[in-house]
């Protein structure tokens, strides 16, 4: 995993598999960027391919996470089944909407939009 902050824009990158015995530890280094750097908006780009259960586990919990700290979190990934799954159960009446791009440059673009227009 890493990170950059890009105009109060959490960029946050998942480079590999986090696999089901390090989701709990990455989704804790997650919180503490989110906590630390406390931005106007998360996005989450998953590098992998194909990316699995394990991180798209992360990613709900990080969504869980920044919608109860009134954060919009984007997610960008190449993979279209991937971008339906997300989006299947992205909404819940008590989370803030999560936004999917197929592309990581246009996640970070609107999520700098959505920060400059707050």
């Amino acid at each position: 995993m890493s990170h950059a902050l890009e105009r109060r824009v959490l960029v946050i990158t998942m480079h590999d598999d986090p696999g089901i015995d390090t989701r709990a530890a990455l989704f804790a280094e997650i919180s503490d960027l989110v906590h630390a750097y406390k931005p106007a908006s998360v996005v989450i780009v998953l590098d992998q391919p194909a990316p699995t259960q394990s991180a798209l586990s992360v990613v709900r919990r990080v969504h869980r996470l920044c919608s109860s700290l009134d954060l919009v979190v984007s997610v960008a990934t190449r993979s279209a089944p991937v971008r339906r799954l997300l989006a299947a159960g992205a909404d819940t009446e008590d989370d803030i909407r999560l936004v999917i791009h197929a592309r990581a440059d246009t996640a970070i673009a609107t999520a700098t939009a959505l920060t400059a227009a707050a």
